[in-house]
């Protein structure tokens, strides 16, 4: 799917796509949540985007003109486990379009967890119909950072 607002291309991710995913996964975390605490090494982060995000669960990517990617997002079960852009591709549209393509693929709900203070990515989320339901006081994530759970119904958008 090529958009042409954004002039990007989404498209399923690939084992090979391993590297560029890790490396917008960690730029973006450092850009939006300065000073998170970084529980695993880049090399570790590797591996899991490799051996266990990649082969678990479906992933799309954004791929810019140049075929550089742009962000990725990953679903599993009824869960959106990642949506990350590279920190020059906020507002653009991109993630949007991933979000769109991940609610498309699910069975009409979706759940997520992001950081309290991540107060960029819970505007976005409740700009497309997401509602808080859920706080943590960072117990169940390994860096001990407060969360909150985020729901998303088909149904609730057509009420």
């Amino acid at each position: 799917m090529t958009d042409r607002r954004t002039a990007v291309l989404l498209r399923e991710a690939a084992p090979g796509d391993a590297g560029e995913i890790t490396a917008i996964f960690l730029a973006s975390r450092a850009a939006a949540l300065p000073g998170l605490r970084r529980v695993h090494s880049d090399a570790d982060t590797l591996a899991w985007i490799t051996h266990v995000v990649l082969p678990g669960s479906r992933v799309w990517v954004a791929e810019g003109e140049t075929g550089e990617l742009q962000g990725f997002a990953s679903l599993d079960g009824d869960e959106l486990d990642h949506l990350y852009l590279r920190p020059g591709a906020l507002r653009q549209g991109i993630g949007t379009l991933l979000l769109e393509r991940v609610k498309s693929a699910s069975r009409g709900e979706l759940g997520l967890h992001t950081f309290r203070r991540n107060t960029g990515a819970r505007a976005f989320y409740e700009r497309h119909g997401f509602t808080a339901v859920a706080y943590d006081d960072g117990s169940r994530n390994e860096e001990g950072e407060p969360d909150v759970y985020y729901r998303w119904s088909a149904a609730a958008g057509r009420a």
